[in-house]
């Protein structure tokens, strides 16, 4: 494989490898595969991130979040668009039946066989999804993964007080697109919130405004729909919390060596500045690590960030951070 980080188009490449760099599957001197992680609570900016990455890296995404594997219900599970996946292309997103049970037994299964296909591509898999108990099962309870892969787990994270003002922000944006509508078109009285899509939040939570309509008045309803969205907004901060939980875990109970980028001044700054902060403190040192990982145990002496003035660009209008961020 000839991999030149000079000619990436759709975005400002990281690092130029002078004549290429022939890696063969990325296999290095230690004769591993190498895997990339993006890790982080929900609204942290993940798949956002592993997008970024996959622009200036050849690369592909895994889906490892447990909801957003089902097929549907696109705003309430915050899929990304086609817009906002930029080409990259995504494995185990929105594939499977929104009725069924997918274990993380099915996840390890996909997810190896999407690693695998990605790398006998000659690109690089980024795992990126918020069910850290998909991404641990897929790393520890594999007992060959560590023996065929190397890894780099980035960590994104935003302090909680900010955060939970975005999932606040973002469970609003995302009634205005559309929810309500896509909860009401699966609804069924007598569903079982513990199985397939119905467990995302934003499906239980809609329940007793849906029983309702058309059966109370109007003031009534609007009171049931404003606790159901806040009930949402609750949910979503809680499980910010839970995934935070897991991953501090990974960290201490497992040892896993996580890369902390921390995104906060970026989700703070104002619209017009956001863009240029997340570019400058979440995406660039991501994009320094991952090349450093990438080019440990070869014989590459050293890797100078590609001038500007020497770069391929296509120009991407970026939505605002608030829609952009996953």
């Amino acid at each position: 494989m000839n991999m030149s980080f000079s000619i990436c188009k759709q975005a400002q490449p990281l690092v130029s490898f002078p004549g290429g760099l022939n890696v063969g599957r990325l296999k290095f001197q230690h004769h591993k595969d190498k895997v990339v992680f993006v890790l982080g609570a929900t609204g942290t900016g993940k798949s956002r991130l592993s997008i970024d990455l996959a622009t200036r890296f050849p690369a592909e995404i895994v889906n490892s979040d447990k909801i957003q594997v089902y097929e549907g219900l696109d705003i309430v599970t915050n899929k990304v668009t086609g817009e906002e996946c930029r080409g990259i292309p995504h494995h185990i997103l929105g594939i499977v039946d929104p009725n069924a049970d997918f274990t993380t037994t099915d996840f390890r299964n996909h997810a190896s066989h999407a690693i695998e296909s990605i790398l006998e591509k000659d690109k690089i898999p980024i795992i990126a999804g918020g069910s850290n108990s998909f991404i641990e099962s897929l790393v520890n309870d594999d007992a060959y993964f560590l023996s065929r892969y190397e890894c780099c787990f980035l960590w994104i994270d935003v302090s909680f007080p900010i955060l939970q003002s975005f999932v606040s922000e973002r469970v609003d944006q995302m009634a205005k697109a559309g929810l309500v509508d896509e909860v009401r078109g699966i609804f069924d009285p007598n569903a079982d919130y513990t199985r397939g899509i119905r467990r995302a939040i934003g499906v239980p939570e809609m329940d007793r405004f849906l029983r309702a309509e058309g059966n109370v008045n109007d003031e009534t309803l609007a009171k049931l729909l404003g606790e159901a969205i806040e009930d949402i907004k609750h949910n979503t901060c809680n499980l910010a919390v839970r995934q935070l939980q897991k991953i501090i875990r990974l960290r201490d109970f497992w040892g896993w060596n996580l890369h902390h980028i921390d995104a906060t001044e970026a989700f703070t700054r104002r619209r017009e500045e956001a863009n240029d902060s997340w570019e400058k403190l979440v995406v660039g040192p991501s994009a320094r690590i991952v090349s450093r990982f990438l080019c440990k145990g070869t014989s590459l002496e050293s890797i100078s960030p590609m001038p500007r003035s020497r770069v391929m660009t296509k120009a991407i209008s970026m939505p605002a951070m608030a829609a952009a961020t996953h």
